[in-house]
């Protein structure tokens, strides 16, 4: 359904909430759950997105009421043609490789006519780690598609997928209403959910990631850089008194759709099934998408980057980038995640006497980039929007010669400290504890960008020391005259 003709989109507004949404007054069911007949002959189906057992506080399900059950369908069958290019199990070294160099990929064509793929055909995994079979681990994809979904559904059973579209708006139905998410926007989609993707401006192309096993939250803001849910509990109550209450995403900002839905004899309705990174199909005679009611706390969100409140530092030195993390996806571990999701929005930039793009680095975590629109502030060039790098375990990266020049050279000792905002740019990152192995197919890539690592071999020695005239002397524990003369004997 073209987006002229879909009724205005409402939104529930709030991250965490149990929500209810009825598209017919009167369809939800008052004071329990599953009574003996729904109202308006509605079939009640609950969607649990954690075990039953699962502690109150963590629990997430959904109870819908539908025209019929999602559970009338033909059996499922491997679909053909396959897409052939998604993975679910990082373990096999069939398809993918593990390599510490730095990647870095030139944004994917979108199809054109009269080639016609949608997104489940134009969705292809680039690297990941773990496997879906064992409920831990995660995946990234790319996503570039010139046709809407037709006829179909996509149900993900592997993991929640978070959308960053790049180009092109995202009309997204779901079993809980439709969503309209444009560039700027993500779009999350919890394990489970079926749902159907529109492509309202024509072709559009994006990145997504995928986690196996736990879902997304917002991180604790604790003393901000200082999390408390890094803290062992005793001393997580004791801070909880001191955390800020404000800052990074709200909750508030956050938007799941109202009911809708369409009562329609549609047959060969196909249902796609990712399972263990493979797809399979079933087929039934109706749309999914007829939920009239649903109420609970396991829902599909939206969230608007632009509303988030960065925080940075305001004296010297650079603020880590965990403090832009919009969302978490956390191990058992505190404080390392299975996924972060972090921005680099616009902001002022006022250190003092401080290097203000990203430093030279080496991490634990391993660092996937995309950009959204605009120049990243620590690449001036090549890195471009819908293009993507990736950084793993303890690979060192940081700004190119370029950007590391401009800024050193392109500030007098009278303004160097000047406040500068940093405007017109968006980009973000998925960072992981776990290692990635990256898919063959992306190595080969002809959007691989194989002069990548030449962006930093023009970087130069400054180094200066004694005698002011740019001369070494030795800083070993050799005596100096010693040094002196092996010095004059290459000379």
């Amino acid at each position: 359904m073209a987006t002229e003709q879909c009724p205005e989109l409402r939104y529930l507004s709030g991250l965490g909430n149990s929500f209810s949404s009825e598209a017919v007054p009167g369809s939800l069911p008052a004071g329990q759950n599953s009574p003996l007949e729904c109202p308006m002959g509605l079939y009640a189906e609950q969607l649990s997105g954690t075990s039953f057992t699962t502690p109150r506080a963590r629990n997430l399900r959904t109870w819908l009421y539908r025209i019929k059950p999602s559970v009338t369908h033909e059996p499922f069958h491997p679909r053909d043609p396959t897409n052939g290019r998604l993975v679910g199990d990082f373990d096999s070294r069939a398809t993918t490789v593990a390599t510490p160099t730095q990647l870095r990929w030139r944004p994917a064509q979108v199809p054109l006519h009269p080639t016609v793929v949608d997104f489940i055909d134009g969705l292809y995994t680039l690297c990941g780690a773990g496997s879906s079979f064992l409920r831990h681990g995660y995946a990234i994809h790319m996503y570039a598609a010139n046709k809407s979904m037709d006829g179909c559904a996509l149900c993900n059973a592997d993991g929640d997928f978070l959308i960053v579209p790049q180009q092109g708006r995202l009309l997204i139905t779901t079993e809980c209403g439709k969503m309209l998410v444009s560039p700027g926007e993500i779009v999350v989609v919890p394990q489970g959910f079926r749902f159907s993707v529109e492509l309202p401006d024509g072709p559009s192309r994006g990145y997504v990631s995928e986690i196996f096993g736990t879902h997304f939250q917002l991180p604790d803001l604790g003393p901000i850089g200082n999390s408390a849910a890094h803290m062992p509990l005793s001393i997580r109550r004791l801070f909880s008194c001191l955390s800020s209450a404000n800052g990074l995403a709200s909750p508030r900002d956050f938007l799941s759709p109202t009911a809708w839905f369409e009562q329609v004899h549609r047959p060969g309705y196909t249902i796609v099934q990712k399972y263990g990174g493979e797809l399979f199909t079933a087929t039934q005679d109706f749309s999914p998408f007829n939920v009239v009611a649903w109420h609970g706390n396991y829902v599909p969100y939206k969230y608007d980057l632009s509303r988030f409140c960065p925080f940075n530092t305001v004296l010297f030195d650079h603020a880590d980038p965990s403090v832009n993390t919009v969302l978490t996806a956390p191990t058992d571990k505190p404080g390392v995640a299975l996924l972060d999701f972090v921005i680099f929005p616009p902001r002022w930039l006022v250190a003092e006497n401080t290097f203000r793009p990203p430093y030279y680095h080496r991490n634990c975590m391993s660092e996937f980039m995309g950009l959204i629109y605009g120049v990243y502030e620590a690449k001036a060039d090549g890195f471009l929007p819908g293009g993507a790098s990736l950084h793993s375990c303890m690979t060192p990266h940081g700004p190119d010669t370029k950007t590391y020049e401009a800024t050193i050279n392109s500030r007098s000792d009278a303004n160097k400290n000047e406040p500068f905002r940093l405007s017109g740019t968006l980009a973000f990152m998925f960072e992981s504890s776990l290692i990635p192995r990256v898919c063959q197919w992306a190595l080969d890539s002809p959007c691989r960008d194989l002069d990548y690592y030449q962006c930093w071999i023009g970087l130069k020695s400054h180094f200066s020391h004694g005698n002011g005239n740019g001369a070494t002397t030795s800083s070993s524990s050799e005596p100096a005259a010693a040094a002196g003369s092996a010095d004059d004997e290459k000379e």
